[in-house]
């Protein structure tokens, strides 16, 4: 199992694993596979997870790509192109071809290959909510078409409702947290043929149920966190977009070889 991507693959912003790294969903799916030992996938798993943060995905393309295709895997899962879409002015047609041509050079290993769609809204109001939502629609749309005409397997994240609850998010309203990524994990195992209830963490379908509904928040509650949230997270995005760096320059995958994960 080869995981490519972003921040979302690295497992930003799960909780750590001892060496630092975030754990992610990814880690919970490698690790579920390994205990639910399915017949289909070969004994023992071995894991590597190539994502990085803040890759655009002529990046992921060019730098992850050929080192998962040097691995031989029989599962990839593949999670690009959210980044760009976040900035203006994407010509997102363009940005389409290149993401299916990326996956068809995974598909044409022989390896099942795993694709996402993306959340279009964390709980967010307002006119920048909405101008994201719309393009994050826009993207999911083409996503489904590509593994539809491919035979990719489609984790259709939008499509679970309850991820939209900022519960399962981390302050900085970009990155699941732990509860999220649980959920994520879940999915995706059941995609790849686990039922076992020990393995997902619960019945099949759990990460569909909403949570109970979250206490009221006062207007000048609500204001005073997006307040905070922009001069601690907005603000630094911004200067970084505008500097012309990533939050990923200069870092290396979590697991750039292949681990064999013990159950």
């Amino acid at each position: 199992m080869v995981c490519l991507g972003d921040s979302f693959t690295e497992g930003m912003t799960d909780e750590l694993r001892p060496d630092g790294h975030h754990i992610g969903w990814s880690d919970r799916v490698a690790l579920g596979l390994a205990r639910a030992d399915l017949p289909h996938l070969p004994a023992p798993l071995e894991y590597a997870n190539l994502a990085v943060r803040g890759k655009l995905l002529d990046q992921v393309v060019a730098e992850q790509v050929p080192v998962a295709l040097a691995l031989r895997p029989d599962l990839i899962t593949f999670h690009a192109g959210p980044n760009d879409v976040l900035r203006p002015g994407v010509d997102r047609p363009a940005l389409m071809g290149r993401y299916e041509a990326a996956v068809e050079r995974l598909v044409g290993t022989g390896a099942r290959v795993v694709l996402f769609t993306s959340l279009t809204r964390a709980g967010g109001s307002g006119r920048l909510a909405d101008r994201l939502e719309e393009r994050f629609l826009a993207f999911n749309r083409a996503i489904r078409v590509i593994a539809a005409r491919l035979g990719c397997t489609l984790v259709d994240d939008e499509a679970v409702a309850a991820l939209s609850d900022r519960r399962f998010w981390a302050v900085d309203r970009l990155h699941l947290n732990a509860l999220g990524h649980a959920r994520v994990a879940a999915n995706v195992l059941a995609h790849l043929g686990v039922t076992d209830a020990a393995v997902l963490g619960g019945p099949v379908g759990w990460w569909e149920e909403p949570l109970a509904p979250p206490d009221p928040v006062t207007r000048r509650e609500a204001l005073a966190t997006d307040a905070e949230w922009m001069r601690t997270h907005l603000v630094p995005w911004i200067g970084r977009r505008v500097r012309g760096v990533s939050s990923g320059d200069g870092m290396d995958p979590k697991d750039p070889v292949l681990r064999t994960i013990v159950p």
